[in-house]
């Protein structure tokens, strides 16, 4: 498999001076097509910091981040947001749905975002919601959905651009364990279906049992997980 994420020696510090704070050290990581990978960490460690950079959502003090062998920090603003618009799909914990559109017209919003045709959009958007079971509250607005529910919607907005790879905030920290379950089952069957990497950061060392590879992110450096994980 080729990788589809690959990063090399990424830094990021923050501050000045004699108040700079280093958060990630020389972090180098490669992630293959179609793997789904669980970096797990204490709160405050610098998983959302590696994700921010791994999606191109903010810039490293050092180091390189290429998505299909692109160096998504050589691209200009405008480029950059384009490349991230078709090659990437974001999960977080709190699901950021739109809450005056439907959940069609939310799932639609990055392919018309891009330029797609409106039927076009929302035809893609339909397909996608029923791939994670919502068929039947295509017209529903977030409010009237519950919280797995909601996830799945934001699940197929990541989804729904078939992006080479998805990355995932604590994607189940703000459900219950029997929905959190489902979303994990669901990430796994649509990894399997449509081929597509993801990175999940997690605290929850038992869901991220249920990924391919897990490492744990340390002193802003990676290590394999070598224990704790059931």
């Amino acid at each position: 498999m080729s990788d589809v994420l690959e990063c090399i020696e990424l830094a990021k510090v923050y501050g000045e001076g004699d108040t700079q704070t280093p958060v990630l050290k020389s972090l180098s990581l490669s992630v293959k097509r179609g793997e789904l990978l669980a970096i797990v960490g204490s709160s405050g460690c610098g998983k959302s910091t590696f994700l921010h950079l791994a999606g191109a959502l903010d810039e490293p003090s050092s180091g390189q981040v290429l998505i299909q062998g692109t160096d998504i920090f050589s691209l200009d603003d405008k480029a950059r947001a384009r490349f991230r618009n078709e090659n990437l799909g974001f999960i977080y914990q709190f699901h950021h749905l739109m809450m005056e559109f439907s959940a069609l017209e939310n799932v639609a919003m990055p392919l018309l975002i891009r330029g797609d045709a409106p039927n076009i959009a929302k035809n893609a958007a339909k397909e996608m919601l029923e791939k994670v079971g919502l068929g039947h509250r295509i017209e529903h607005r977030p409010a009237q959905l519950s919280g797995g529910e909601r996830q799945r919607v934001a699940i197929a907005r990541a989804l729904v651009t078939k992006p080479a790879l998805v990355l995932a905030d604590e994607p189940t920290g703000n459900l219950d364990f029997d929905t959190a379950q489902q979303i994990y089952q669901l990430i796994t069957e649509l990894n399997q279906d449509l081929g597509i990497s993801f990175v999940v950061v997690t605290h929850d060392l038992s869901l991220a049992a249920k990924m391919d590879r897990q490492l744990r992110l340390d002193h802003g450096a990676l290590a394999p997980l070598m224990s704790g994980v059931a």
